[in-house]
């Protein structure tokens, strides 16, 4: 196929690498012409604008950063909607506010243009493996003509539902995942507290009904102290910002994952969000959370 690609982070870079190999032509607009520059040497070409892409391409991919750049890549100046010939798809990787796709989907429908959300989960280890859970929003008539761009890029593909279903179940997937890094923080804080060595303790949780991925690699970094960028806290932050309102929105109580809120709050207001997201365990050495609260 004629595909677009647009955002070429540490996600979106190897993904469209694996669009490239699997044999689809890719045009592609960056605002740092840098960033585009190992996708050209394979191949890929530049296009002067996002509206340009679409005019090239049967089906644009984008995986930006918030809902704001979204929109503004679909509807700002030069942007995708003025390129779209009616029958064409935007298909959005991004981790944006289910209400924001909807909107999106609805001021698309308007040219006859489709729009699907298709967060993804696994990091940049599982883009560069092309092993990717793909969660998506959209009509179910679409799932044939998006086969051939998923399968180059997951292994679990999941509709989940119309437009905006996969921003929930990404949400979903983030508030569980962030409340076991904050729970293994914990567990690694009372261990040390009690003067045990939580390397040992991880061990032993590893092959116990507490063994879990995050308690593998957030765990490991809490263990050897290495807090260096796996998957930046201030990502994590954003994602939290997003369902947080869209629950408050909707009315639904959400404890846990309030308190966890909190404490990645305290990691942002620490200055550490360009750190891993296992930084946790530094809020609960420092205690910032609790001073924080209390105004201290």
């Amino acid at each position: 196929m004629n595909l677009g690609f647009i955002g070429f982070g540490a996600m979106g870079r190897p993904m469209a690498e694996h669009l490239l190999r699997a044999g689809h032509s890719l045009f592609v607009w960056s605002r740092r012409p840098e960033s585009a520059a190992e996708l050209l040497a394979l191949g890929a070409r530049r296009c002067g604008s996002p509206a340009e892409v679409a005019r090239q391409a049967d089906i644009v991919c984008t995986n930006v950063t918030a809902s704001a750049d979204v929109e503004a890549l679909a509807f700002g100046a030069e942007g995708l909607a003025q390129g779209f010939a009616p029958g064409g798809l935007h298909l959005d990787f991004s981790t944006i506010a289910a209400s924001a796709a909807r909107r999106l989907a609805a001021r698309y429908a308007g040219q006859g243009v489709d729009f699907v959300d298709a967060p993804v989960s696994g990091g940049s280890t599982g883009a560069q493996n092309a092993a990717l859970a793909i969660m998506w929003g959209g009509k179910s008539a679409l799932a044939t003509r998006l086969q051939p761009i998923f399968e180059a890029l997951g292994k679990t593909i999941v509709r989940v539902g119309e437009t905006g279903a996969g921003q929930v179940a990404k949400a979903c997937n983030q508030m569980i995942m962030v409340a076991a890094i904050e729970a293994t923080a914990e567990a690694a804080r009372l261990a040390a507290a009690s003067g045990v060595d939580f390397a040992l303790v991880r061990t032993a949780m590893l092959g116990g009904s507490a063994g879990s991925r995050v308690l593998d690699v957030f765990g490991g970094r809490m263990a050897t102290r290495d807090f260096m960028a796996g998957v930046e806290a201030r990502l994590h932050h954003k994602d939290y910002a997003l369902l947080m309102d869209e629950a408050s929105r909707i009315g639904a109580a959400l404890p846990v994952s309030a308190a966890v809120w909190q404490q990645l709050n305290a990691l942002m207001g620490q200055g550490w969000g360009k750190s891993d997201t296992s930084a946790l365990l530094r809020v609960l050495e420092t205690g910032s959370a609790s001073d924080m609260a209390h105004g201290r």
